[in-house]
């Protein structure tokens, strides 16, 4: 995360409706920038395109990018039975999830001050292989759902083999915490003099225009559910667009 500098934003204290704090999960750096709600940390969770989950194996740590689902409290992966990350979540690991939304870069007078302004969740659980097959599909549609929704009624189902090839494991978030930053800039004092330009450049993940497959045929027509979800993150930036 980054950390360079001290904008004082959002809570810190939990709300009714929040995960516990305790030694793990406890933002202790920039502790101002907090939030243990569960709604905040879902819509973060939920937003993010890919996770990072965090396990050892023999005491070597590895992160691994994947794609994530979340239903309730749960997070679903999928990948090979012969993946090394699933097998060793499947047998009750415990794991570390992480996801990180970057809003915009902050360009501050100073060197030290520039920062980021971005959306974060660390979260905590314990992993479970999922072996029943309505909780596994489930699991399986949730994730096709995640990269497009609407997608699922409009694929062919996993058949049996590739449902025995595909391993699902599920996290229990047990514990999570959100960080943001936002607000701009902030420099020293005496540094708001200086002829520096500062302010924020704006980011965001936009889409593009869906592009055919090669072997489609030329009869099938984009989905309206994809034009509607490239229509809806079109992102319209107050600035000028660039030359």
């Amino acid at each position: 995360m980054i950390n360079f500098s001290h904008v004082v934003i959002e809570r810190s204290e939990p709300m009714a409706d929040a995960f516990p704090i305790s030694d793990r999960n406890r933002v202790r750096r920039r502790s101002q920038r907090a939030i243990y709600d569960r709604e905040s940390v879902n819509t973060i969770l939920d937003e993010a395109l890919v996770c990072h989950v965090g396990f050892s194996v023999e005491e070597q740590p590895y992160v691994i990018p994947t794609i994530h689902a979340r239903v309730e409290d749960t997070l679903y992966l999928h990948g090979s039975a012969a993946n090394r990350m699933m097998t060793t979540l499947a047998r009750g690991a415990r794991a570390c999830v992480t996801v990180t939304l970057i809003d915009g870069l902050v360009l501050a007078r100073s060197a030290f001050h520039h920062s980021m302004e971005y959306r974060s969740v660390v979260a905590f659980g314990t992993a479970r292989a999922v072996t029943e097959h309505d909780e596994k599909l489930e699991a399986l549609k949730q994730v096709v759902e995640k990269i497009m929704p609407g997608r699922w009624k409009d694929t062919r189902p996993p058949n049996d083999a590739e449902m025995k090839s595909t391993l699902v494991v599920a996290i229990s978030i047990e514990e999570a915490s959100a960080k943001i930053r936002k607000g701009g800039v902030v420099d020293e004092e005496e540094d708001y003099a200086l002829p520096n330009w500062a302010g924020v450049v704006p980011l965001s993940l936009q889409p593009q225009r869906a592009v055919a497959d090669s072997k489609l045929a030329a009869s099938v027509e984009v989905p309206e559910y994809v034009q509607r979800w490239i229509r809806s993150r079109i992102w319209s930036a107050p600035f000028e667009p660039l030359p």
